[in-house]
């Protein structure tokens, strides 16, 4: 069984130049496209570098924040009115779910932000998110794996839905809390292809910035539902699209946002509908992580 190297032997190769190259932490990024920002030690940019480009006057920026003040104070107020209820907390119990999302209509379908390569200039693929006619959310579009002759683009071909992170009045971030189910459901009618969840975390120091929680989604082709009960103890920890080396149980009470990825490398077009997604408390689960970590100690003769 191989050692399993300590920070501190890491930080000491970086010293030299002669293992700067081969160094964990500068080691480039494996992702869709070619990095940005790099990683390292330090994190100067929490959107590692996709940064909006569109530039408003202090005038527009006025405009648009007293426009907001009105549902902003509606928050408040339905906050306030919350805490002062003391509202009674039943302890939950086994089959016990809540249901977090149900996309049957524009309002929840626009908490959900659409991106793919094409919006960085990184790729052709299209994506959209929109209600059917059987109220059901449909997550459709093209994928493109054709590479920009640019020299900077290494891979391209990918699509995403994330929610939009949860907030409380005047864009204060209310991380959700799901300390007290087991499980993640999905119910969704897929095309065959895999899907990544991806649950982004909301850490305070920057090296945790990107730090999410993924697990696969394996859809079946065909006109039948399919209902995915996913363990949240299978989800594994990666940052900016590398699997962690050093994996540690997801903190249910850190969740800011969920999102949706397809990157299969097949191009083509792709669809999947979502009738709802929910958490679920199993009381026969009782696996807290499914990844074992291994270090071995060097002193020890067996």
């Amino acid at each position: 069984m191989n050692r399993v190297p300590s920070l501190s032997h890491h930080l000491v190769q970086m010293t030299s130049s002669r293992h700067a190259k081969k160094c964990a932490f500068l080691a480039p990024i494996q992702s869709c496209v070619t990095p940005r920002a790099s990683i390292g030690i330090y994190e100067k940019d929490r959107r590692s570098g996709y940064k909006s480009n569109v530039k408003k006057t202090n005038k527009e920026i006025m405009k648009e924040g007293l426009g907001l003040m009105r549902g902003e104070f509606w928050k408040l107020k339905e906050e306030w009115k919350h805490n002062l209820n003391f509202d009674k907390f039943y302890p939950v119990q086994h089959g016990d779910y809540e249901r977090l999302w149900k996309f049957d209509n524009k309002e929840t379908i626009d908490n959900f932000t659409v991106t793919c390569d094409s919006n960085h200039h990184e790729g052709k693929s299209q994506a959209e998110f929109f209600v059917n006619e059987q109220k059901k959310g449909v997550f459709r579009g093209f994928l493109n794996t054709d590479v920009a002759k640019d020299g900077r683009v290494k891979r391209a071909g990918y699509a995403n839905i994330k929610s939009q992170p949860n907030m409380k009045s005047f864009f204060r971030k209310h991380p959700y809390d799901w300390t007290d189910y087991t499980h993640l459901i999905f119910r969704c009618r897929g095309d065959g292809r895999p899907y990544q969840l991806i649950l982004h975390m909301d850490r305070y120091f920057d090296v945790s910035w990107n730090d999410t929680y993924q697990y696969a989604l394996f859809t079946r082709g065909g006109p039948y539902w399919q209902t995915a009960k996913i363990p949240f103890s299978k989800f594994f920890l990666a940052s900016k699209g590398r699997i962690q080396d050093k994996q540690t149980p997801i903190d249910l009470d850190q969740i800011l946002s969920l999102g949706i990825t397809l990157g299969d490398r097949v191009k083509g077009p792709f669809q999947l509908e979502i009738d709802y997604i929910a958490l679920l408390f199993d009381d026969h689960h009782s696996q807290q992580f499914a990844y074992e970590m291994y270090e071995c100690n060097p002193s020890s003769l067996y």
